[in-house]
């Protein structure tokens, strides 16, 4: 969610790198080293390479730990974060809609219009805006003030080629990138803040009922429909053959809604869910790591780290 297609770049920088390559192929044959550079190249392939026993041992490992991540709270290293998704786009959605993505030092908004089936996104527009570092440290009604003002000038901008159904409220989608604990579609209370942030006032509140009081404020006529997570919505988007570039390593899923033990709420009417696995601190007893790979867990990640990206 909020991410904008940038394949082009990603084009440019493969033929950068392909004709650096050739540069280098042609030189390092010239100058008669050609040999030696294959040697190591084999070399370090082969000190990469996994053992497929290996992979095999890591694939079972996780799929028990997605299972006791699944049956209690705390129960595996995986999170297994059940997200309130409970269907995923059938890309015959139509309509105008919006997503705020705060995930940072920036925070990106984006419009986007799709045209029902057969036809995908229609149209849609992006704007990135920076946040003064006073409002990383400062209150809560301040930062949100602040992205409700910049959301208010990108809506005013809506031009006649986006078009609202006649009777319907615009609808935001909020990707909000730190770590909380969600209790329900459009519902989720900060637990810390990260990455340069550090508003006391701001944890344990609601953070969609505080983008929507600013709203308010700003006087921005919109309905906050859901709160997601990147990896969601990168699932959600893939229905629309985005080509999304990230950061990181995550996966979300979709899961029988009556294989998740510690789910106690009445069993969403599609018998699914979408699970947010957390992956990237994929960790398990079943699967004795080297010494190193302790040590480096130990120096790079804090105790209890929880991300909601």
């Amino acid at each position: 969610m909020g991410k904008v297609a940038i394949g082009v770049a990603v084009v440019c920088g493969i033929a950068v790198a392909a004709a650096a390559a050739v540069v280098v192929h042609r030189k390092t044959k010239k100058s008669g080293r050609w040999v030696k550079a294959m040697e190591i190249l084999k070399e370090f392939e082969e000190k990469c390479g996994t053992p497929i026993p290996k992979l095999k041992q890591v694939a079972d490992a996780m799929i028990v730990e997605m299972h006791d991540g699944l049956a209690s709270e705390g129960g595996s290293k995986l999170k297994m974060l059940i997200s309130y998704v409970d269907h995923l786009p059938t890309g015959r959605e139509k309509g105008l809609f919006y997503a705020l993505d705060l995930g940072g030092t920036n925070f990106r908004m984006l419009r986007v219009q799709l045209g029902g089936k057969g036809r995908g996104i229609v149209n849609q527009q992006f704007e990135e805006v920076s946040i003064p570092p006073s409002l990383m440290t400062g209150s809560s009604d301040a930062l949100f003030d602040y992205i409700a003002a910049e959301l208010a000038k990108f809506v005013a901008q809506e031009g006649s080629d986006f078009k609202q159904s006649p009777g319907r409220q615009r609808e935001l989608g909020f990707t909000f990138s730190f770590p909380v604990m969600q209790s329900s579609i459009a519902s989720g209370t900060l637990l810390r803040w990260t990455k340069g942030f550090s508003i006391d006032d701001m944890v344990g509140q609601d953070v969609v009922a505080e983008l929507a009081k600013a709203m308010e404020r700003q006087g921005i006529d919109m309905r906050i429909a859901a709160l997601v997570n990147d990896t969601v919505g990168t699932l959600a988007g893939g229905r629309y053959n985005n080509k999304i570039l990230g950061t990181g390593s995550n996966a979300a899923y979709v899961e029988r809604a009556h294989a998740i033990p510690k789910w106690h709420g009445l069993l969403p009417k599609s018998g699914e869910m979408v699970i947010n696995m957390e992956w990237g601190n994929f960790r398990s007893s079943h699967l004795p790591l080297p010494d190193y790979d302790h040590a480096l867990d130990t120096e790079s990640l804090n105790p209890g780290e929880q991300s909601f990206v």
